[in-house]
């Protein structure tokens, strides 16, 4: 990479995945937009920070004794670069205070998933696109599936709607054509080459100008993990700015890699950020509808576990490991 003072500063938060880290890294090194990279370590146990400290010496490591969420995890990266790191034993970088105020040195600010490889050109193409484009704060790529098919990575704003669907999956229950439409989330432009406007992005890669996240702040860390990119994106456009997808971009996503170590865990954090989202949207009454919603989708995937199990698709254990998922996000 250039000796340039860094144009785009990028935050990754890892947990337990080193061998993904480890492409993305190695795909960051082909950037030709000179790059300030911080990888912030959730407390792995899979040996991730000293792959970071022995194979990519230009990236600057925040190792962590805890895990604080996907969220807790990027704020702390974006405290990390926002001042001159401190030094601590065994020659990594103890994380800042959360008192450290967020002006950066640095006009663009990527957040990248651990399990993404960034091809030739993106965060090039990215970057290009805000600079032509002033009032946009927020670009994200178009993905893709490690098979090379598009990856769903534009949604609209959930609505009620959408969580209907998602419980009562198109196909399933309800008719299949409404899966992937613009009822669904879905922008059909996504087939397309041309940039267009999106509500927000999949978090796994997304970048902002640092006035941006100067004037609205960072993420949200009552988000645990999940729905911390859809609140930040709704605090983005309520600021005024415009959010678009850039399909020129491309990066490719496995998905779920640091998440499926925890499958019932993260499917309740999931619907407890949702929910948390739809509070904070309003007003009262769509917050209520929402959780009733969600709690008859809790009851048929109950009831539907129960019939598995009765018909030996599964074991009593799984069946007892769904079922108290379920019932807490009821809860």
């Amino acid at each position: 990479m250039s000796q340039k003072p860094p144009a785009v500063a990028v935050v990754i938060v890892s947990y337990n995945t080193a061998g993904l880290l480890r492409n993305c890294l190695s795909s960051l090194r082909a950037s030709t937009v000179p790059l300030q990279i911080v990888v912030v370590d959730n407390a792995s146990q899979d040996g991730s920070p000293a792959l970071v400290q022995a194979e990519f010496p230009e990236v600057e490591l925040v190792a962590l004794a805890h895990n604080p969420g996907f969220a807790g995890g990027t704020n702390i990266g974006l405290a990390h670069l926002a001042r001159q790191p401190r030094p601590s034993e065994g020659g990594r970088v103890a994380p800042p205070d959360a008192a450290t105020q967020l002006q950066l040195a640095v006009p663009y600010v990527l957040i990248l998933n651990p399990d993404t490889v960034v091809h030739p050109g993106a965060i090039e193409a990215m970057v290009a696109f805000l600079e032509a484009h002033p009032r946009v704060g927020l670009v994200g790529p178009r993905l893709l599936n490690p098979d090379g098919s598009t990856q769903p990575a534009a949604f609209r704003f959930p609505t009620l709607l959408m969580t209907v669907l998602d419980l009562f999956p198109p196909g399933e229950v309800l008719p299949g054509r409404l899966y992937g439409s613009w009822w669904h989330g879905r922008y059909p432009e996504e087939a397309g080459a041309t940039p267009f406007p999106i509500d927000h992005p999949l978090g796994a890669c997304m970048l902002a100008r640092a006035t941006v996240l100067a004037s609205v702040g960072p993420l949200d860390e009552a988000y645990f993990m999940y729905s911390e990119e859809i609140e930040w994106c709704w605090r983005i456009r309520q600021a005024g700015w415009a959010i678009w997808q850039v399909p020129a971009a491309r990066v490719t996503h496995v998905g779920g890699a640091a998440t499926r170590q925890f499958r019932w865990k993260m499917l309740v954090a999931l619907w407890r950020s949702r929910a948390r989202f739809a509070a904070l949207r309003g007003p009262a009454w769509r917050f209520i509808a929402h959780q009733a919603i969600v709690r008859a989708g809790m009851l048929r995937l109950s009831l539907h576990a129960w019939w598995a199990y009765r018909s030996g698709q599964l074991s009593r254990d799984e069946l007892r490991a769904r079922l108290l998922a379920y019932a807490e996000v009821m809860r």
